[in-house]
Order: structure tokens, then sequence, then C-alpha cells
């Protein structure tokens, strides 16, 4: 009778111990379900961004991707994060979208050129000083573009914008220090001179060289019925603190083709510290780089 008890004994363990395993691997496979799920969203953000796909090497949710591939590279697939953070206007976090080496590598090529910001006059076009923006900037000139690095950037921007390099004005290297701003504004323009090389402004691409400064936010009054931080006050919309690497994409125009009212945004007041950011505005058409300081 022993050996009869003993055989019922080992079978009725081996029947829990197979059912054990089974159970685990029923649980590991809901437990990979969002992950899986989340793989085949970004899969299709990259295929709806126009991205190349690979089939080499396995990202992070099994997204494929080439080792050594330059273009993937250039774009920071391993490393981009998107989230949209309104539809109404369309703005979007690309977080991780510099280096820490591009953006030093920007910051030292615009230090030497920096001049007070001006803004565009309504009625004639030009650009002129105002109180409402007192931070310091300069544009990257023609040379400046055939830097490698750069050329690399303005590349990553034209694909994830969608928007041709050839219609990227020449980036912007922008300063703030403390207790500087840029009142609320449009990016699109509202006189008619400006039209003329290049067409309207449809979309902005907000990079952030340093995270070093307490306030700064780029404020959308327009883009979320919460309450967010805009320079040390609590106020009514959306805002997205400055940390390095990180950018915004918002657009100025909206679905219908008119200007969206809604992107009115505003560079909050540096509280201290020292905020370093570079913008790129796109058009309608191709831009023809002429040298301003704006």
């Amino acid at each position: 009778m022993v050996p009869i008890t003993m055989k019922f004994v080992f079978g009725l363990l081996s029947f829990a111990t197979v059912g054990l395993i089974i159970g685990s691997i029923s649980q590991l496979a809901l437990l990979r379900q969002p992950e899986d799920s989340l793989g085949k969203n970004l899969h299709s953000y990259y295929v709806a961004m126009g991205l190349r796909i690979f089939e080499d090497v396995k990202l992070p949710f099994g997204i494929p991707f080439r080792k050594n591939d330059k273009e993937a590279e250039i774009l920071r697939l391993r490393y981009i994060k998107p989230e949209v953070l309104s539809w109404s206007p369309r703005i979007i976090l690309l977080r991780n979208f510099l280096s820490m080496e591009e953006c030093e590598y920007l910051k030292a090529l615009g230090y030497p050129g920096l001049q007070s910001s001006r803004v565009i006059d309504g009625k004639t076009g030009k650009s002129v000083d105002s109180k409402g923006r007192t931070s310091s900037g300069m544009f990257l000139s023609s040379k400046d573009r055939l830097h490698p690095m750069v050329q690399e950037i303005e590349r990553r921007i034209s694909i994830y914008a969608q928007v041709p390099v050839e219609n990227g004005e020449p980036l912007q290297i922008l300063r703030y220090e403390e207790n500087q701003f840029y009142e609320t504004h449009f990016d699109y323009f509202t006189d008619t001179h400006n039209f003329k090389n290049g067409g309207q402004r449809i979309a902005t691409m907000l990079m952030y060289l340093s995270d070093d400064a307490e306030g700064g936010e780029t404020y959308f009054p327009k883009g979320g019925s919460g309450e967010c931080n805009c320079g040390g006050k609590i106020v009514e919309g959306l805002s997205v603190k400055p940390i390095k690497g990180n950018a915004v994409l918002f657009w100025s125009m909206g679905l219908s083709g008119q200007s969206d009212r809604n992107s009115v945004h505003k560079a909050c007041e540096v509280l201290s510290g020292t905020k370093w950011s570079a913008v790129k505005w796109m058009r309608q058409r191709a831009f023809h780089q002429v040298q301003r300081v704006i």
C-alpha cells in the first residue's frame, strides 16, 4: 500500500506544479498586454510620422531598430518620448528631443551673437524693441547651419513636425536671465509684409537647452482647463516646465488652415538662474534666409 500512496502523492504534486506553471504563464501574458499594446501604439506613431522601421534590434516594447543606423541616430528613436498635451491648440511634448551635447553645442553657437530680442510690428512688419520681450537672442547664420550637428537637428525637427526642412526659419537661440520674460503673443503673423517669404508661420518647435532656472515655463492660457504654474503664480491653462533636452511642438494654424487663436502663449518670468532655449518657426512654403535679429 505504501508504493500506491507515494504514487498518488507524487501524482498530486505533479498536477499542482503543472497548474502553478500554467497559471504563472497566463498571468505573465496578462501583464504583457499593456506593454504590447503600448508597443503597437508607438509603432503606429512612428509609421504615421513617416519614420523608417527596421528589423535587426528590438527597442523597448518590441519596436525594431537597426544598430549603427545613421538616420535612426539622427532621429533619436531610442530616446524621444512623444506625449500629446492638447488637441486644441495642438501641443506635443517631446521628451529627450535633444542630447546634452546638442544642448551645449547650440548654447555655444548662440552665445557670441546674443542681442536684445525684438518683436515684429503688426503694422510695418519690421523688428522693433518691446518691453514685453526682455530676453537676448540671435539667429544662426547660413554658415552655422552647415554644421553637421545643426543639420541633424533640423532634419529631426522636420521629421517630427512633418514640415520640409526648407520651410524652416533659421534656429533662434534665446537666453532668459532672472526677471526676464516674453508676454502673451502669437507666433503667426498679423501683418502682410512677412507673408512674402515663405507664407504664414504654421508650427513652432521650442527646445530647452538648460534646466537650472526656476520659473521660465512656457504657458498656454487656452491649452487646458486646469491650474498650472507660470513664473511662481498659479494660473488657468497649461504650462510646460523647461527641462534640458525636452521640446514642445505646437501649431499656430488649425486643421482648417486658419490661424489658431488658441495657440497664444507666453514665456513666464524666470525667478532665478538662466533659461536657454532654441526655437524653430516653420512656414507654409520654402523660406529664404535673411540675416536679422527679432
